[in-house]
C-alpha cells in the first residue's frame, strides 16, 4: 500500500510540475499562433461592439469560435466600453492580445499593447451615426415599393439560396433596390465587414487620385523602402493587378505574412514593405493582402498632408457617394488596412456596386477616370483570367469559375471578401447583387447560384 501511495504521489506532482511547466510557458513565451488567435479575436469583437452595436458575447460565439479553429473556442475577451479597449486571453489566462476602438477609424489591433501610440496615430475624430434618410435608395434609404419585385424576394427568403448564416442581400437593378433579406439579427443598418472586398473601395480611392493627377499606372519608385533597389520598378499597374512579384503567404491555416501582418505587427505596411522580390514585376499573379496594405500606404503618401489622407475616403468616395455608414480602419501606426476592414451596410456596399455599374460616375458627376472600371473588369494575363487589373474578380466566389460555367453573363465581375462577402456587378442586365454572411469557404456555397436564378427570373419576366 505505502508503494503505491508513493507512486500515485508522485504522479501528482509530476502532474503539477507539467502545469506548473505549460503555464510558465504559455505566460513567458506564449506560441504566436495564440497572439494570432487572441489578436483576432479582440478585432473582431471590439469593431462589432463599437461600430455594429452587436453583444460582444454572441460576436464572441457567432463570429470568432464557432466557424473557425478550434483553439478559438478557448480564447476570452474582455470589453472595456469607457475605455474603447478589449483583450482577448487564451483560456482567460494566456498569450494576450488587444484592440482598440478609434472613433470615425473605428477599431485597430494593438498587438504591442502599446494603446497611447494607437490612440494618436489617428485624429480624434468622432463617430459619425448616419441621421435617419428616408429618401428612396440611393438618395436615402427608402426603398421604392413600386420597384419591388416579390419572386425575387422570394429566392431571397429561399434559405438554401441564400445560403448558411445569411446576414444581408440586395438586389438592384434599374438604380433600384428591388429586394432584399436580411438574418436574424441583423438589419439594414447593420455595418458588416467586407474583408478583401476592401481591396476594391482601396482601389477605386487611387482612381480617384488618378482623376486629380496624383498618381498614374506608370508611377514606380513608390516606397522608400525600394530606393536602391530593384523593387524600385515595381509599377503601380503592376501592385493593382497583384503582379508585383513581391513575396507574401497568404496562407490563412497557420502563422503565415498575412496573419502575422493584420495581428502581430503594429505597423502592417513594414512586412510587405520589406518583402524581397520571387519574380519579376509585371509576370507572375501572386494574390496578397500585403499588396493591398502597400497600396494604401502609398495613396495616403501621394495625398500628401497627413490629416487630409485621414479624410480622404469620406471626402473623395464615401461622402459623395453617400456611404454613411462607411467605416475603413487603420492600423494601429495609421495606415488603412485596404486588405480587409471596411465596415459598411448591405445598401452601402449596394452603393458601391451601383457607382462601378455606372462606370465611376454619380450624380452627374465623374469621380473615377475614363477607363478606370473598364480596368477592374480587364483580366491580367498571368491570373489565367481569374484576377482584373483593379483589384476585382472575374471567377466567381469559392476558388473559381467562370460566369460561363454558371450561365451568368460574361461581363459579370466581382468584389469578393473572406466568409461569403460577394457583390456581383452585371452591366448587361444593369443589376448589382450584394450578399453578406459568416459562410466559410469549406461550405462550398457559391452566391453565382442565387444570382443565376434572380438573372433568370427577371429574364423570364422581362419576356412575359
Amino acid at each position: 500500500m505505502r508503494v503505491v501511495l508513493r507512486i500515485v504521489k508522485g504522479l501528482a506532482l509530476l502532474v503539477i510540475l507539467a502545469v506548473a511547466g505549460a503555464a510558465a510557458w504559455l505566460s513567458l513565451s506564449p506560441p504566436e499562433l495564440l497572439k494570432v488567435g487572441n489578436g483576432y479575436a479582440a478585432k473582431i469583437v471590439c469593431s462589432n461592439v463599437f461600430i455594429a452595436g452587436r453583444d460582444p458575447d454572441a460576436v464572441l460565439y457567432d463570429d470568432v469560435q464557432a466557424p473557425g479553429n478550434p483553439l478559438l473556442r478557448l480564447m476570452r475577451v474582455e470589453v472595456d466600453r469607457d475605455g474603447g479597449r478589449v483583450t482577448s486571453r487564451f483560456m482567460g489566462l494566456f498569450a494576450p492580445n488587444y484592440a482598440l476602438y478609434r472613433g470615425a477609424f473605428g477599431c485597430t489591433s494593438v498587438p504591442d499593447g502599446d494603446f497611447d501610440a494607437a490612440s494618436k496615430a489617428t485624429p480624434l475624430v468622432p463617430a459619425q451615426r448616419a441621421g435617419e434618410n428616408d429618401a428612396v435608395w440611393p438618395d436615402g434609404e427608402g426603398v421604392d415599393t413600386a420597384a419591388g419585385n416579390a419572386k425575387i424576394a422570394a429566392l431571397l427568403a429561399d434559405a438554401k439560396l441564400a445560403g448558411p448564416a445569411m446576414r444581408a442581400m440586395v438586389v438592384v437593378q434599374d438604380g433600384r433596390i428591388i429586394a432584399e433579406s436580411y438574418g436574424p439579427g441583423f438589419s439594414v443598418s447593420t455595418p458588416l465587414v467586407g474583408w478583401s472586398m476592401t481591396k476594391t473601395v482601396n482601389a477605386a480611392l487611387i482612381g480617384r487620385l488618378m482623376l486629380s493627377g496624383k498618381i498614374s499606372y506608370d508611377d514606380t519608385h513608390l516606397l522608400p523602402q525600394w530606393a536602391n533597389d530593384t523593387r524600385g520598378d515595381i509599377k503601380l499597374s503592376d501592385l493593382m493587378g497583384m503582379e508585383s512579384g513581391l513575396a507574401f503567404n497568404e496562407d490563412y491555416g497557420a502563422v503565415a505574412d498575412v496573419t502575422r501582418m493584420l495581428y502581430l505587427d503594429p505597423d502592417m505596411v513594414s512586412l510587405p514593405a520589406n518583402a524581397s522580390l520571387m519574380a519579376a514585376p509585371g509576370t507572375d499573379f501572386h494574390y496578397s493582402s500585403g499588396t493591398a496594405l502597400l497600396l494604401s500606404r502609398i495613396w495616403m503618401n501621394k495625398v500628401g498632408d497627413p490629416r487630409a489622407a485621414f479624410d480622404y475616403p469620406r471626402d473623395a468616395l464615401f461622402g459623395p457617394l453617400g456611404m454613411t455608414s462607411a467605416v475603413f480602419e487603420a492600423d494601429e501606426r495609421g495606415t488603412f488596412a485596404g486588405s480587409s476592414y471596411l465596415y459598411a451596410t448591405g445598401h452601402d456596399w449596394a452603393r458601391f456596386g451601383q457607382f462601378l455599374l455606372q462606370d465611376g460616375v454619380w450624380n452627374g458627376q465623374r469621380l473615377l477616370p475614363e477607363g478606370f472600371v473598364a480596368m477592374m473588369r480587364t483580366p491580367t494575363s498571368s491570373s489565367g483570367g481569374k484576377y482584373t487589373q483593379g483589384q476585382a474578380w472575374l471567377a466567381g466566389p469559392g476558388g473559381g469559375g467562370t460566369s460561363a460555367e454558371f450561365g451568368l453573363p460574361q461581363d459579370t465581375f466581382w468584389l469578393q471578401g473572406h466568409d461569403g462577402q460577394a457583390v456581383a456587378i452585371v452591366p448587361s442586365a444593369n443589376l448589382v447583387f450584394v450578399r453578406m454572411g459568416l459562410t466559410p469557404s469549406w461550405l462550398r456555397y457559391r452566391p453565382q447560384v442565387v444570382l443565376k436564378e434572380i438573372l433568370n427570373t427577371l429574364q423570364s419576366a422581362k419576356a412575359g
